[in-house]
């Protein structure tokens, strides 16, 4: 199978190395203006292109991913369902609700497949809580606290301009990341009251917010997001799952239920032995899990290929990468308008 690759920043590359490693893929072409990109191509040996245009023309293509900067998901998303390509967008799916509307409407009217590079959902410790909390292991979620916090350094934003202005920013870089786990994990958002700021870095867009979440079921969440501020708690320092960012094996999410509570992503899970008794003198009993490991990136990927061909269904549909989208960009705007926003409905 032949893939085309739009966009070679950070995820970009990564993408590129694992299609490189997959027997089964040929990585037709990189498009990305960058002397960064063209430097990747050259090492792979691999085409580049510095209009996506000209690698979507490609008659051999059988899919795309694109991995380019938030603001620029919409239009050339739009241009490869154009050409009846497949597509794996990187999250979020679009910069604006309207943008990521458009994408999912074009996509289902061409049938083509769209998929949204949530890729934590196949990583094997999220595929094993999820699996753990649908059990019931926890009882009823009744409240889950959540936390990413790191310091990124100067370089990345003079890397990539558009980091710092609006469209980008951890909220839509990051947190969304964490907005897709929590919604799979605990279901729908029904409401959001947020608070950001941007005092430490001075850009147009937020260093820093928290928020809390309201969940349909009727569970609360909290979430607490810094690019400015060095902290061992966050997915990747957490899972180790990317590897230019240093891990510390500290949780960054804890589940509390009715029946125990559950750390993620170490797997502990705390109980009293007996279940019946509900007396809180009696101490609570701790269960480790077994730490699995995978390169979830390249799980999905091979997914990807899987959907293309027909196998499978998408695991993170453009209407999931859109619903995630709308609850993420509420953190936004509630933060905007000083109170709690309800996201947008995915009709």
């Amino acid at each position: 199978m032949r893939l085309g690759l739009i966009g070679a920043g950070l995820i970009g590359a990564r993408h590129a190395q694992l299609i490189m490693d997959e027997p089964d893929l040929t990585l037709a072409g990189i498009a990305d203006p960058s002397d960064a990109a063209r430097a990747i191509a050259r090492q792979l040996g691999v085409a580049h292109y510095d209009d996506f245009r000209d690698l979507i023309a490609l008659a051999s293509l059988e899919g795309v991913i694109v991995a380019a900067p938030n603001q620029l998901h919409g239009p050339i998303g739009l241009a490869c369902i154009e050409r009846g390509l497949p597509l794996l967008v990187e999250k979020p799916i679009a910069d604006t609700f309207e943008a990521g509307a458009a994408l999912v409407a074009a996509a289902e009217s061409r049938g083509l497949p769209l998929l949204v590079g949530h890729h934590r959902r196949f990583h094997a410790m999220v595929e094993a809580t999820h699996a753990m909390l649908g059990a019931g292991e926890i009882g009823d979620i009744v409240a889950v606290s959540a936390m990413w916090a790191t310091r990124k350094p100067d370089a990345y934003f003079e890397a990539a301009p558009w980091r710092r202005a609006e469209g980008g920013g951890p909220v839509l870089i990051n947190l969304i990341h964490d907005i897709d786990c929590l919604r799979h994990f605990a279901g729908e958002i029904e409401e959001v009251h947020a608070i950001a700021s941007n005092a430490r870095r001075g850009f147009d867009v937020e260093d820093t917010a928290v928020a809390v979440l309201r969940f349909a079921s009727g569970a609360l969440g909290t979430v607490t997001l810094s690019d400015c501020a060095p902290s061992p708690w966050g997915w990747e320092a957490g899972s180790s799952d990317n590897p230019g960012i240093a891990g510390t094996r500290q949780n960054c999410y804890r589940f509390l239920g009715t029946r125990g509570s559950l750390d993620f992503p170490n797997l502990v899970l705390w109980r009293q032995e007996d279940a019946s008794a509900w007396d809180w003198s009696l101490p609570l009993q701790a269960t480790e899990y077994p730490q699995r490991a995978n390169v979830p990136l390249a799980a999905q990927l091979r997914h990807f290929c899987r959907v293309i061909r027909g196998e499978e269904p998408a695991r993170v549909s453009g209407r999931e990468g859109l619903a995630t989208l709308a609850a993420t960009l509420a953190v936004n705007e509630s933060a905007r308008l000083g109170r709690p926003v309800r996201p947008r409905v995915v009709d």
